[in-house]
């Protein structure tokens, strides 16, 4: 492969943001930053932005795929599709669903992973079991039919379909099995996250003691702030930095307003953004299913048909970097800090994505000044013009 320099206003560096200079790619890889003009050929970005490629660790589905469609080329189509919003890595997302069907979703995601293809797509870096440890007042689009309490067993099942893909799991934080369960899946390299429930504010924390270390979608689907009872919300923003919170900033899911309250309580540092994207990504409104669970998408928002409860969304990465910076709750650091670092860090990942260092894959996206996406680099070659 070639060697050639990026040369931009701004690039956006783990620890600082560098104005002008050039960025080294060899051979697929980053190398060093300088600000000496090099003796090669040089890729003119003046007047753009180089960031990190994106980092979505909470995903379900793009271009009417679903991860819980249980088949290697759905697995594909999504890792092709979302290129296009500038994600570079991903976390598969799977559904409360039965015991076998979430090894049939592991088992997909792996060969996936293993069998790429010939088409470009975004590195899988693990699997993100949303479920089916949860609890019935929080379940939102999850199947009430496949709820249970946490079972190490079943985990060990799953992480065995996987091949040890699987990286994160989100249970309940009120089942008294819980701690233990949490313990557990430390010891086996699996991060545990708390949603999907209607814990105190002490469960939470004991949980959170446990290992525990993420809140999955902040605010959705968890028990609220309340001055008597703080809940899941209180635990999450009581925390601080000793956890990492999700928030899903698509202006529906989420209030502004209290989505800069969880930055101002746990820092940008600490504050993923994820899309909670479903099948319908990328597709025009319409009816669709979030696993067995038929939705209809109109207006921006994904919704169950029975009951109307938000189901996932349609966001794009891109536009949740955009949306944070334009509602004016995140400067253009902290947007692309809680779009790669950030939840490379929260889901252990952060050796391999999430930051541009010399020696790793060079995937990296080019932004307008108002933080639009113009292209998707992967592994140094151009994948995504906008």
């Amino acid at each position: 492969m070639s060697t050639y320099a990026i040369t931009a206003d701004t690039f956006f560096f783990p620890t600082r943001v560098a104005h002008g200079g050039y960025l080294m790619v060899e051979d697929g890889v980053f190398g060093a930053y300088t600000t000496e003009k090099p003796d090669c050929e040089i890729l003119d970005y003046t007047g753009k932005q180089i960031a990190p490629g994106f980092v979505d660790t909470h995903i379900h589905g793009f271009d009417d795929h679903d991860v819980m469609d249980c088949k290697a080329d759905s697995v594909r189509t999504i890792s092709r599709g979302i290129l296009r919003n500038g994600v570079t890595s991903w976390m598969p997302t799977t559904l409360t669903a039965t015991t076998e069907q979430l090894a049939d979703a592991c088992a997909s995601v792996y060969e996936a992973s293993e069998e790429p293809g010939e088409e470009p797509m975004a590195r899988i870096q693990g699997i993100f079991l949303e479920g089916p440890f949860f609890t019935e007042k929080y379940k939102g689009a999850q199947n009430p039919a496949y709820l249970s309490a946490p079972q190490i067993e079943k985990l060990r099942v799953w992480q065995d379909a996987a091949h040890g893909l699987v990286k994160k799991i989100a249970i309940a934080a009120e089942y008294p099995e819980s701690p233990d369960f949490i313990r557990e899946a430390r010891k086996m390299g699996v991060v545990v996250a708390l949603g999907h429930s209607d814990a105190g504010i002490l469960e939470a924390l004991a949980c959170l003691d446990a290992g525990a270390t993420v809140f999955v979608h902040t605010y959705n689907g968890m028990s609220p702030l309340h001055h008597r009872e703080p809940g899941m919300v209180g635990a999450a923003l009581y925390s601080g930095d000793k956890s990492f919170s999700e928030l899903i900033c698509d202006g529906h899911h989420v209030n502004p307003f209290a989505a800069a309250i969880v930055m101002n309580a746990k820092g940008r540092e600490h504050t993923c953004l994820i899309t909670d994207c479903m099948c319908a990504g990328g597709m025009p409104d319409g009816d669709y299913f979030l696993g067995e669970l038929p939705v209809i998408v109109k207006d921006g928002t994904a919704r169950l048909k029975d009951g109307g409860s938000l189901a996932g969304s349609i966001l794009r990465m891109n536009q949740a970097v955009k949306n944070v910076v334009d509602w004016g709750i995140a400067t253009p650091q902290q947007a692309v800090y809680m779009a790669t670092q950030a939840p490379a860090e929260a889901n252990e990942i952060d050796d391999v994505c999430g930051s541009i260092r010399p020696g790793r894959a060079a995937d990296f996206v080019v932004l307008e000044p108002d933080m639009t996406l113009v292209e998707t680099y992967l592994g140094g070659a151009s994948v995504y013009k906008a």
